[in-house]
């Protein structure tokens, strides 16, 4: 309806500056708006990526642009995933008996965005139960990947991943309980930050796996850039957060720390002898970690030890703490099993039956013999131990990092995406984002790298730590992706987001 307005130049602003001048005057809000729902619309079409639109935020532009312009967000749309509550929309986690379940209130972080001026206009697609890092249910169907649409956008905040990296959401909201913010910012090319779990609120925001303690669960924002991801930190760790929900630390966003200059002790690994990086991930920290050395930032050795312990001991147990039954519950009465099939099937089998496979399997499949092993259901006591070792495991973490006197770590992150469908088969490869979720440590991931001809000539060599059908099937769900991006992993200790923002920011500069 405006000729004279550009949808290309307002797409084309980085957040900060968009959020500037909409507070400013001299973008007017409802061309912004306008420019993301054509966008939003295009990528939908082309990746199947959102679920609804929230007719609501029409009658939110209107009333913003009566109002003083106030708030960090003012008038900048925002996507938000599946089952993040917005007040009258369904949060299915992709399954048929939420449907026409509308939440009574919009989530603390939807309440806190609209204060700090955002609108919130779609929600997004996930993988049914979220347990997932591909991202289909039979409700909405199958998202792709925007730069590739044979590949996943990862999961399990997958439509955020999509509509983010196609361009058609400034900033999106994720959560994450085992990648699911990560996957999807790696697979697309952007950004994303997984926070320290109590640092945002989850009330209002509905969890794959309830009630377990094991594994914590975040929710993070996804965007092109680290600058947007910190703007969107400044704008929720504000007054009315704390507010709203009591048991969130109030700890306001530390400027300070974001915007220091001084140089980094960084800690760095390779690989974490479970899951055998790509040519492609391994050159990717390689390359980061010279450029970092360059730059005045001094790189230590890591050694990673017993990280499969970690993913079947902590993780798979501990998700599954009571045999996987509270998981199967939730599939009572849908029609498909979806990407979560394998421990579907391990939940429902009989302890004996378990225990057999478990034993015949050892030899040929040494991780599908632990995983079976993992799925038991535990006593209360067993449980409680298991909390007792987790938080242990931590403290021997930490005081590893103390020793080495670092700031931050440096990572690699699974890439590039896999294809569709690849995931719900290779459930073992979130080793790399999931142990940063039994540690409760903030992450982040920044593309860095494309890859190469040479990356997929090397590709032919991967063989795999285990050299089992789980390495086959990752060796041949990598091909085929010159030109793909892939990421590199940025870690802090618990409650240091602006320290982990700001090693990011220096990643993403170099």
């Amino acid at each position: 309806q405006h000729p004279s307005v550009s949808a290309v130049s307002i797409l084309s602003l980085p957040l900060p500056e968009l959020s500037r001048k909409l507070r400013d005057g001299s973008l007017p809000l409802d061309h912004v708006f306008y420019a993301y729902v054509g966008k939003a619309l295009q990528i939908a079409t082309e990746t199947n990526c959102i679920t609804e639109f929230l007719q609501e935020s029409e009658t939110q532009l209107r009333r913003a642009k009566l109002m003083e312009r106030q708030g960090l967000l003012y008038g900048v749309p925002v996507s938000i995933k599946d089952s993040i509550d917005c007040q009258g929309h369904d949060s299915t986690l992709g399954f048929i008996k939420n449907l026409n379940k509308p939440a009574a209130e919009d989530s603390v972080v939807v309440q806190v965005l609209k204060r700090q001026g955002a609108i919130p206009f779609v929600k997004t697609n996930v993988p049914q139960s979220l347990i997932s890092y591909d991202c289909k249910n039979l409700i909405f169907g199958q998202t792709r990947n925007p730069l590739l649409y044979t590949r996943t956008p990862g999961g399990s905040s997958g439509g955020e991943g999509a509509l983010v990296g196609g361009g058609g959401s400034i900033l999106g909201i994720g959560t994450d309980v085992g990648g699911s913010l990560r996957f999807p910012a790696a697979f697309c090319g952007i950004c994303a930050i997984k926070p320290t779990g109590k640092r945002l609120s989850k009330r209002g925001i509905m969890a794959g796996v309830v009630g377990q303690k094991a594994v914590a669960a975040a929710v993070g924002p996804l965007a092109k850039d680290v600058e947007s991801l910190a703007l969107c930190l400044r704008a929720l760790l504000s007054e009315d957060m704390f507010s709203l929900d009591s048991t969130v630390p109030p700890l306001p966003f530390n400027e300070e720390v974001y915007s220091s200059t001084k140089p980094l002790r960084i800690g760095y690994y390779e690989t974490d002898l479970f899951t055998m990086p790509s040519p492609a991930m391994r050159r990717a920290v390689r390359e980061t970690k010279q450029l970092l050395e360059e730059a005045g930032h001094t790189l230590v050795p890591f050694e990673l030890t017993n990280v499969d312990y970690v993913i079947f001991n902590y993780c798979v147990r501990g998700m599954f703490a009571d045999g996987g039954s509270s998981f199967v519950r939730k599939f009572k009465g849908e029609m498909e099993k979806g990407g979560s099939g394998l421990f579907f099937w391990l939940a429902q089998a009989p302890h004996w039956l378990k225990t057999l496979l478990s034993w015949i399997s050892k030899p040929f499949v040494p991780r599908f013999s632990s995983i079976i092993r993992s799925m038991k259901e535990n006593t209360v006591d067993e449980v409680w131990s298991l909390h007792h070792e987790i938080e242990d495991f931590c403290h021997q973490f930490i005081a590893q990092w103390k020793k080495l006197n670092l700031d931050v770590m440096l990572c690699p992150m699974l890439g590039p995406a896999l294809g569709i469908g690849y995931p719900a088969k290779l459930s073992v490869a979130v080793s790399y984002t999931m142990l940063y979720n039994a540690l409760d440590f903030p992450a982040g991931v920044v593309p860095v790298t494309l890859v190469t001809d040479e990356d997929e000539e090397q590709l032919k060599d991967y063989k795999g730590y285990y050299q089992d059908w789980w390495d086959r099937t990752l060796a041949k769900a990598f091909r085929g992706s010159v030109g793909m991006p892939v990421a590199v992993q940025c870690v802090a200790l618990p409650w240091q987001e602006e320290l982990c923002l700001r090693f990011m920011k220096e990643v993403e500069t170099l």
